[in-house]
């Protein structure tokens, strides 16, 4: 009977297979995200999304169960990426101005990573409908905004109000003005600065008279 592996090197074992898994899961979801933004949805097949990672089928099956499972993996990392890029945003002391950079953020968010938005938010890939686990989730990588539109109403920048309420607004200005962007209907971000600014300037407080 053979000696058991030290606990520290079973430990070691284990980081490296969880490294190894992860690695191949990002690649598999960097080559469907490529391939979405360059070839479309038709291109998203199990079969071409092997053979572009270097892998088999049954990797892609086991890693995520199916093709829908496929799109939902997807739907997900790309908000975990917009919460990666907005928490990486310095904060500042004034949580206005902390605001205000989020917008810029979050359009490069958008323009870097278009195969990941367009499935987000434009329902890239027909039939695909995300679970009610998913869009909570989704929702909820975005919470950044909610918490810094919280401090804006705490240091009376903001209108007491629901903080949810004032993201909401603030993300379909963002929407609309990245989605005629994108579209090619405007030529740059200055629109998407305007509209983003005046949702925010439709909640801030009033001096008193």
């Amino acid at each position: 009977m053979g000696t058991p592996a030290p606990l520290g090197l079973q430990g070691a074992y284990a980081r490296g297979h969880r490294s190894n898994y992860d690695e191949l899961r990002t690649r598999l979801l960097d080559v469907a995200n490529d391939l979405l933004a360059k070839a479309g949805p038709e291109s998203l097949t199990v079969r071409r999304i092997a053979a572009e990672a270097g892998c088999s089928t049954q990797v892609i099956y086991t890693m995520f169960g199916s093709k829908e499972g496929l799109a939902e993996a997807l739907y997900l990392e790309g908000f975990e990426r917009f919460r990666r890029r907005l928490e990486a945003v310095p904060k500042r002391d004034d949580p206005l101005e902390h605001l205000s950079l989020l917008g810029p953020a979050y359009r490069e968010a958008a323009l870097a990573e278009p195969g990941y938005y367009s499935l987000m938010f434009e329902r890239a890939i027909p039939g695909f409908v995300p679970s009610e686990r998913a869009r909570t989730l989704a929702r909820a990588a975005l919470n950044i905004v909610d918490r810094v539109i919280a401090d804006c109403i705490s240091a009376g920048h903001l209108v007491p109000t629901q903080p949810r309420k004032i993201a909401d607004a603030l993300w379909a200005a963002a929407q609309g003005a990245l989605s005629l962007e994108r579209a090619g209907h405007l030529p740059d971000g200055k629109t998407y600065e305007i509209v983003t600014e005046a949702a925010v300037r439709a909640f801030l407080t009033r001096p008193s008279a």
